[in-house]
């Protein structure tokens, strides 16, 4: 069976301290959502990369469990330590909880489930994909909890059915996928560059954008992708308790992976019930704001949190004003009359 790899990255800084919010966070408005009481507490992301540093102060109270399914550290099951450092810098994006002295994450009070795929080099076996994919749906915690997103920044250029089935079993279950589109574009967004997992319509393809909003020149660019997120300096955690501004799609997908535990809390609270994959999708692209870009760019657009919070503030300063006009009106009209009398 195929090897699959990192969607290639590059990395740019690393730093020993951080203590602020990433700007790739802070673009996609998850602060908002923070404030209005969802962190993503209780959501479980399964995080499908090269492990996690397990001990890094931003991310060890949010690591619920893990797996190992290479053949690193003597094919032990039970070390899914990070020796590459992109699982660590994905899984910051996701849900780090550093507050002050670190950085925080799309997500910072979801739970990660580390599942390491790809070796130190970074690349990995097919049927390593696919049995992480089998064991995340399976998967349940120690109170029952079990996963409702799944992240994966890793692709290959050939469409393997194992690994289709495989999603769409996930999918039938209810589990978002979330899968980076792939760093092979050409900087034209009218030609089409396909990744596997990324390419499958059943999984959330992300496109990356940098802060000033428009398309990474690396970005690939195809009929499939859902939406865009930051991709190009974002600052995570990395290991030997670091962090790192690395760039890619690979960057971009945690920050929806990890804006996604933040809707399903959101939603299922306003809906009081557990909301299908269907559904959360539904709730994700109702958040995202078209750039200008060509849709095979760009998708639906840029994913904006705040989004739904902003509309709901404009039609109710709508419907005051236009009551209030209807009762002015109505005053006039008496005085009016009252003059004629």
């Amino acid at each position: 069976m195929s090897e699959v790899h990192l969607i290639p990255y590059q990395r740019e800084e690393v730093n020993v301290a951080a203590g602020v919010v990433p700007e790739g966070i802070e673009l996609i408005e998850a602060p908002q959502l923070w404030n209005e009481g969802s962190r993503g507490k209780g959501i479980v992301v399964a995080v499908i990369d090269t492990g996690c540093q397990i001990d890094h102060p931003d991310l060890q109270k949010n690591i619920i469990d893990g797996r190992n399914f290479t053949t690193d550290y003597g094919g032990d099951e039970f070390n899914y330590t990070d020796n590459n450092g992109h699982g660590t810098h994905v899984a910051g994006t996701i849900a780090a909880s550093g507050g002050e002295s670190g950085i925080m994450g799309a997500g910072p009070e979801a739970n990660l489930l580390v599942l390491k795929v790809l070796s130190g080099q970074g690349s990995g076996q097919m049927d390593w994909i696919i049995n992480a994919i089998e064991y995340a749906a399976k998967w349940r915690g120690p109170n029952g909890e079990r996963v409702r997103v799944m992240s994966m920044s890793l692709g290959g250029p050939d469409d393997i059915p194992e690994l289709h089935e495989a999603i769409k079993s996930a999918v039938a279950q209810g589990i978002s996928i979330v899968c980076a589109a792939g760093n092979e574009g050409d900087a034209s967004e009218d030609t089409n560059e396909f990744a596997y997992p990324g390419a499958y319509n059943e999984v959330i393809q992300v496109g990356a954008v940098n802060f000033d909003r428009r398309m990474a020149d690396f970005t690939n660019t195809n009929d499939e992708i859902d939406l865009v997120a930051p991709g190009v300096s974002i600052l995570s955690s990395y290991p030997d308790n670091q962090y790192a501004r690395l760039s890619g799609t690979s960057m971009a997908t945690p920050h929806i992976s990890g804006a996604l535990a933040l809707l399903i809390n959101v939603a299922e609270t306003q809906f009081n019930r557990e909301l299908s994959e269907s559904e959360i999708y539904a709730q994700l692209i109702k958040r995202t704001i078209p750039l200008g870009h060509a849709k095979q760019a760009e998708g639906n657009g840029l994913l904006t949190l705040g989004l739904v919070s902003k509309l709901e503030e404009l039609f109710s300063s709508y419907t005051i004003t236009k009551e209030t006009a209807k009762v002015n009106g109505m005053t006039r009209a008496k005085s009016l009359s009252a003059k004629g009398s």
